[in-house]
């Protein structure tokens, strides 16, 4: 195949789907790039490569659409050409969204594709009337089945094989019925592509000693695609709409007036009421067990699933309440560190807008919503912030004045101590184990083939050689041969011949 042609008028495939549907299949594409160009030559996989990356471009601006004439011998685009796919992998240059161990994966599955969607239950029916043309997007597959949005048509059960094909300036798509992967196959795809990093170093001086004061903190990228940030978003909406008018408990639900510049964001409280200064009855901050607020929600209880499965937060941690922060433009929170009623670690999910957290042992007010500390970190879009360690016990934090809405939601468990009076542990959050990671997979396959090595019988050569030794001594009544037979009336003659 050439490289682009000239630039025509917008493809009509694509006015069918709008700029956040584009971005998501683009995204999607890209991380299955090596996957979706097996067998091709290295023209035909540039090619791909750069529709793909035309996907990018906005709706309102055309869209380059490369000549379909492949300069390589057809023989080489053949899927058992794995010299071509070799090099399209080699010449595939986007680490945006690595997948880590997708490859292995890949060439494990070989001719295994991705079902195109999966149907599922939707949490809130209101949410679905209002973004009736919302599509679940093919990056999440493995997705619960709660947080999943149901497929407007049901249409695609089978992937179309782009490469049997192509007709001069139009390409040609042949269905061809594939074997899907399953969700467990699916969901260690997405778990795979996770981004985690654990190093962060800030050094300072407390007590005289040097200390890493951000020892301790976790970031883990790529935990929600956008699709479900998508999801999220739209619940959280609904549930402060219900808190507004009335239909919460109380003090789920908090809204205070802004009396100056960044204070004064809306709040949401599941599992239990958190007492952020001592409030007109007395009650000084921490956990306030005589109040009660509305137990967690499903979705969100769905969010903590995951978290735990794909290890971002250990299984003996697993949160028990949470809080919603919902930032304007100008909201902050000010320097502090969590109270010890909620155990470590605890975690923070990031929606709507990026911003920094900053950290520092002697964070300083600089003015109304601006802070100076001496260690940022940048919070993307469906991100994780895990603060356990110095991170979480001798760094303060805090949240400058945001550009934009934010939204973030506060996973944490509380000490079993400091539960409310009519605390009731959730059923469905107790005896979550996280998935195998590679390693773990690999020594269990081991010690499962070990195993059955061990209890295989033994045959051929072996038990008869075994037979021969007497090991096979377990028959009660055992087999001799006619030399084995004749042993005891030899040894009565040569007892006699000794006699004379």
């Amino acid at each position: 195949m050439s490289g682009h042609a000239k630039a025509r008028n917008m493809d009509d495939f694509l006015l069918n789907y709008d700029d956040n549907e584009v971005r998501i299949a683009a995204e999607f594409l890209s991380n299955w790039l090596p996957f979706l160009a097996r067998g091709l030559c290295q023209s035909c996989t540039q090619t791909i490569s750069d529709s793909i990356r035309s996907l990018n471009t906005e709706r309102d601006a055309a869209v380059s659409t490369p000549s379909i004439h492949c300069k390589e011998d057809s023989g080489n685009c053949s899927a058992r050409s794995t010299g071509s796919t070799k090099d399209s992998a080699d010449n595939y240059d986007d680490d945006t969204h690595s997948l880590g161990s997708w490859k292995d994966e890949a060439d494990r599955l070989s001719e295994q594709t991705v079902e195109a969607s999966s149907t599922s239950k939707a949490l809130n029916s209101s949410a679905q009337q209002r973004s009736p043309r919302f599509k679940q997007s093919w990056a999440d597959m493995a997705m619960e089945d709660e947080l999943a949005v149901e497929e407007d048509n049901g249409d695609s059960n089978g992937l179309v094989d782009m490469n049997d094909s192509f007709s001069e300036g139009t390409s040609m798509a042949v269905a061809k019925p594939k074997v899907a992967l399953s969700r467990d196959q699916r969901e260690y795809i997405r778990f795979s592509g996770v981004q985690r990093k654990k190093d962060f170093i800030c050094l300072e001086r407390i007590n005289g000693k040097i200390v890493n004061i951000v020892d301790g903190l976790e970031i883990h990228k790529a935990v929600f695609s956008a699709a479900e940030q998508k999801r999220i978003v739209s619940y959280i909406e609904e549930l402060e709409e219900m808190g507004r008018n009335g239909k919460l408990k109380s003090r789920t639900y908090t809204a205070p007036q802004k009396w100056m510049r960044g204070k004064g964001r809306i709040t949401l409280q599941f599992g239990c009421c958190y007492n952020y200064a001592t409030d007109k009855r007395g009650n000084p901050p921490g956990i306030l067990k005589a109040e009660i607020v509305d137990p967690l929600p499903h979705l969100f209880k769905v969010m903590i699933k995951r978290l735990v499965r794909w290890h971002v937060l250990p299984p003996s941690c697993v949160p028990d309440s949470c809080i919603v922060n919902i930032y304007e433009e100008g909201d902050c929170i000010p320097p502090h560190i969590d109270n010890h009623e909620f155990v470590r670690p605890f975690c923070t999910v990031s929606f709507l807008s990026e911003c920094d957290i900053l950290f520092g042992s002697n964070l300083k007010i600089a003015g109304p919503g601006e802070f100076e500390g001496s260690f940022a970190i940048p919070l993307p879009l469906g991100s994780v912030l895990v603060l356990n360690g110095n991170g979480a016990d001798v760094a303060k934090h805090c949240i400058p004045a945001v550009p934009s809405k934010r939204i973030s939601i506060t996973f944490r468990r509380m000490d079993e101590t400091k539960r409310p009076i009519e605390y009731t542990p959730e059923p469905d959050l107790q005896g979550l184990q996280p998935l195998l990671d590679e390693e773990e997979r690999f020594r269990k396959d081991n010690a499962s083939r070990n195993r059955r090595v061990s209890r295989r019988p033994a045959d051929g050569r072996e038990a008869r050689m075994d037979r021969g030794r007497g090991v096979a001594s377990e028959n009660p009544n055992p087999r001799y041969s006619g030399r084995t037979r004749q042993g005891p009336q030899n040894r009565r003659r040569f007892q006699s011949n000794l006699e004379y």
